[in-house]
C-alpha cells in the first residue's frame, strides 16, 4: 500500500472542474435538506477527489454528506486504507461509515462478485441513512478501460451518469449518479495536486491477472484512455404499462433494452438475458409472430402488437422463492418483486402456487379478477402452523416493486426529487387490491 502525496496545499480548486462538478449535481440533487448525499469512497484518486468536490457542494446547498467505505478483505493493509478513507471523510465534515465484506469469495470472477458484494454493502447503508442518491467516482477513464475489457468478451456493463443502483433488491429507489464521468482521470489527478490531497494507490491496479489492469495499462501505452460518455438513453415507441401485481404491456416496437428491463423487472432478478437469446426474440417480435416463451424469470406473451410480461410461475417449480418471516418494524421484500410491511414478527411469506384453494372466499375473489396465469406468482401470508394462508395485501401492506424499478431503470426519473415515492416501494397507487 502507498499513500500517494501530492503537491501544495490550495484552498481552491483550479481549471474549471469544481464549476463542472458543482452544476451536474446541481441539475440532479435537492438542495437544503437534511436528507444525506451518499459517496462510495475507497480512498483512491478518483473517489478522494469527488469526496472533496462533493464536501464543498454540499456544504453551499445545506446538504449532509456521507462516505462510505467498504472493506473487501482482499489486501492485507485494507484496515489502513478504512483509516485513511475515515480520516479524510471527517477532515471535510463528512459522515463516514465502514463496512466489510465477509461472504464466500469464488474460485473464479472475483472482481465482478467483489464489485456486486460492494454495490450490496453501500446500498444497505445508504437506504438505512435515508439517502435516495450514491454518488460514485467513475471517470472516463473507467469507460474506455470497460470498452477495452468488452472488445475482448467481457460482459461487463456500461456506466452512466444516473442509472439505479445494481443491487437487487438492497438498492431498491436508489439512484447512482457518476459527476466526474465527462472528466478523464489525468485530469482528476491534477485537481488532487492543486488541492494538496493524496490518495491510496492499490497495487491491485497493476496486477495483470486481472483484465482491468491490463486494459489500463496498455490504454496508458497507446495514449486512449479517455473515451466519451456514453449518450442518455431514450425509450422507443409507446411507453410501458405496468398493473399493481407487477404485470407489464410493452409494444412491439420496444427496444431490446426495454424488452430485457422488462423481463428482468418482472422475473424479480438481476441477471440480465444473453445478448444472443434477446436478439432471437427481437427478430421474431418484428416478423409478428405470436409465441409465448420464458425469459429471466418472466413469461412473455407475444399476441397481436401487444407483448405482456408476467412472472413465470412455472420457475417456482425450478427456483422456488425463498419463503421469507417477518421481523417486527422490518420489511420484507419477496422474490423481488413485492416490498410487505406492517406485518406481524413471524409471519411467513410465500407463493400462493399449491395454496389457492385454502384462501378465503373474498381471497379467491380477488385472484379471479387477475389472468390464470398470474394468481400462483403472487404471495400469501401464514401466521403460524395451523391457520389458512391470507392474500398479501389484505393482512399488512403488500405493494409491487415492479413499475418503479422498471421507471427508474428506463430512465423515466431525472432528479432526486423524483425519489420518493421509489425509494421504500412503489407509489400510493400501486399499493396490492387498493381501490
Amino acid at each position: 500500500m502507498q499513500l500517494t502525496p501530492t503537491g501544495s496545499d490550495k484552498t481552491t480548486p483550479g481549471g474549471g472542474l469544481a464549476s463542472r462538478v458543482f452544476e451536474r449535481l446541481d441539475a440532479r440533487l435537492e438542495f437544503n435538506t437534511d436528507r444525506p448525499v451518499a459517496l462510495a469512497l475507497s480512498g483512491g484518486g478518483d473517489s478522494m477527489a469527488l469526496l472533496d468536490l462533493a464536501a464543498l457542494w454540499a456544504a453551499r446547498r445545506g446538504r449532509r454528506l456521507l462516505a462510505i467505505t467498504v472493506d473487501h478483505g482482499l489486501n492485507p493493509d485494507s484496515g489502513r486504507w478504512n483509516t485513511i478513507a475515515a480520516r479524510a471523510a471527517k477532515a471535510v465534515g463528512a459522515d463516514w461509515r465502514g463496512v466489510r465484506w465477509d461472504g464466500p469469495r469464488p474460485s473464479t470472477g472475483l472482481p465482478a462478485a467483489a464489485r456486486a458484494a460492494r454495490h450490496a454493502l453501500i446500498a444497505g447503508v445508504a437506504r438505512q441513512a435515508g439517502a435516495r442518491v450514491v454518488l460514485f467516482a467513475h471517470t472516463s477513464s473507467d469507460v474506455a478501460e470497460a470498452d477495452w475489457m468488452r472488445a475482448r468478451g467481457s460482459s461487463l456493463g456500461r456506466v452512466r451518469a444516473w442509472s439505479p443502483s445494481p443491487a437487487w433488491p438492497q438498492g431498491r429507489g436508489l439512484m447512482l449518479m457518476r459527476p466526474l464521468l465527462p472528466e478523464g482521470r489525468e485530469r482528476v489527478r491534477t485537481y488532487l495536486a492543486e488541492r494538496g490531497l493524496g490518495w491510496v494507490e492499490d497495487p491491485g491496479n497493476a496486477d495483470t491477472r486481472y483484465a482491468r489492469s491490463r486494459a489500463r495499462q496498455d490504454l496508458a501505452t497507446t495514449g486512449a484512455a479517455v473515451a466519451p460518455v456514453p449518450p442518455a438513453r431514450t425509450i422507443r415507441g409507446p411507453a410501458p404499462k405496468v398493473s399493481p401485481v407487477g404485470i407489464i404491456q410493452l409494444s412491439r416496437a420496444a427496444s431490446g433494452r426495454t424488452l430485457a428491463t422488462a423481463a428482468v423487472c418482472t422475473g424479480g432478478g438481476s441477471r440480465p438475458p444473453r445478448s444472443e437469446r434477446l436478439a432471437r426474440l427481437l427478430v421474431r417480435l418484428a416478423a409478428g409472430e405470436d409465441f409465448t416463451v420464458a425469459m429471466c424469470g418472466a413469461r412473455i406473451e407475444a399476441l397481436g402488437p401487444r407483448v405482456t410480461l408476467m412472472r413465470e410461475a412455472g420457475e417456482f417449480v425450478r427456483f422456488p422463492p425463498t419463503p421469507q418471516v417477518a421481523v417486527a418494524g422490518a420489511p420484507v421484500v419477496w422474490d423481488g418483486r413485492f416490498e410487505l410491511s406492517k406485518l406481524a414478527a413471524g409471519t411467513r411469506v410465500v407463493a400462493a402456487a399449491g395454496r389457492m384453494a385454502q384462501l378465503s372466499p373474498g381471497d379467491r375473489l380477488h385472484l379471479a379478477r387477475l389472468p390464470a396465469a398470474v394468481r400462483p406468482t403472487l404471495p400469501v401470508l401464514i401466521r403460524d402452523a395451523s391457520a389458512a394462508p391470507v392474500l398479501a395485501g389484505q393482512v399488512g401492506e403488500a405493494r409491487c416493486l415492479v413499475g418503479q424499478r422498471l421507471a427508474l431503470a428506463l430512465d423515466e426519473t431525472t432528479h432526486e426529487a423524483d425519489l420518493g415515492n421509489a425509494l421504500h416501494g412503489a407509489k400510493p397507487s400501486d399499493l396490492l387490491f387498493s381501490s
